[in-house]
């Protein structure tokens, strides 16, 4: 128990120390960018004709203070769960990311979850069926899939499905005017290519992983005694092969969840969603600072749990990982 309970908090010490790094670039990042949240809000014209009225504004947000206060203040602020009030759109940064989040975590989970199932059976079919047309094929595919950049294979799912065969709409979550089951429908005919997409583009990756993985279990020597014992193929690969694969592969599954939240945002400004990726856009073409800031809070929080997540896993499925009592 001792050596599980340094193993935590070894880690725990690590992930703060990360997450603290990771928060003062979040804060210096936006800063360091060209412009003026001040100046874009106004227009260039208020520079020369309101000059008073931009010193109040930047006074009312804290822009008028020296670099280390904002950022001092920018800290205490987080400790109280306080993301401040976006510069443009004067509405709490909490209330923006409430709304966009849900979106964003609705498109991502159920591509996480589709695209593992997905790589899991193909890679496992490939690996087990290893220089086999099958194989060759699946991996062709994988291969196509995990370079092709998101943005392109986004477009030509709108262009194809959408635009030219009219299967599905070309933007947004909802067509409007639905309630009840009509509007949970409609949601998911809005979020079909979105979903779809991003499953593919997270299935490719771990497909590869699975692949390697089948590939290099089945050359061990308990799966040459079940093929002696007479098992079938297909019980081989399920209680042997696949027993094997899934304990790193369930780790592997819940730290990608935490970088497909951060893919979504490509995917979501292609087909118009209003998501985390278009609030992120948006306050960048602002300079909004506070809804910068609080979006990549958010997204931070979201790839570290889930790589915390994966090195519990990882110590759960390898007790030689966590130590030994």
């Amino acid at each position: 128990m001792r050596g599980r309970r340094d193993y935590l908090l070894g880690k725990l010490i690590r992930y703060g120390f990360t997450l603290f790094l990771i928060l003062s670039l979040n804060f210096a990042l936006p800063r360091m960018m060209p412009g003026d949240p001040i100046i874009n809000l106004l227009g260039e014209n208020a520079l020369h004709n309101d000059p008073e009225m931009i010193e109040l504004l930047r006074a009312e947000h804290g822009l008028d203070q020296p670099i280390h206060i904002q950022y001092i203040r920018y800290l205490c602020q987080l400790t109280e769960i306080n993301l401040g009030y976006s510069i443009h759109k004067n509405l709490s940064v909490v209330e923006l990311l409430t709304c966009s989040l849900f979106w964003t975590v609705l498109l991502v989970f159920p591509s996480d979850v589709f695209g593992s199932l997905l790589a899991l059976l193909c890679g496992s079919l490939a690996g087990f069926k290893i220089n086999s047309p099958a194989d060759y094929l699946l991996t062709a595919i994988a291969l196509s899939l995990y370079t092709c950049p998101a943005f392109l294979l986004a477009m030509l799912f709108l262009s194809l499905f959408a635009f030219h065969l009219g299967l599905f709409p070309l933007g947004n979550l909802t067509s409007g005017g639905k309630e009840g089951i009509y509007y949970l429908l409609d949601v998911v005919w809005h979020l079909s290519l979105p979903v779809a997409a991003l499953s593919l583009l997270g299935g490719a990756s771990k497909f590869l992983v699975v692949r390697n993985s089948v590939m290099q279990i089945s050359d061990q020597q308990f799966v040459v005694a079940a093929r002696a014992k007479g098992l079938t193929e297909g019980r081989i690969l399920n209680k042997h092969i696949i027993r094997n694969v899934l304990p790193p592969f369930i780790s592997m599954v819940a730290l990608s969840f935490g970088f497909m939240v951060s893919g979504a945002l490509i995917i979501e400004i292609v087909f118009s969603l209003n998501g985390m990726g278009t609030l992120i856009y948006d306050a960048v073409l602002a300079r909004d600072y506070p809804v910068m800031q609080g979006c990549f809070f958010i997204l931070t929080i979201f790839v570290l749990f889930a790589n915390f997540a994966a090195d519990m896993l990882y110590a759960l499925a390898d007790p030689r990982i966590g130590g030994t009592s």
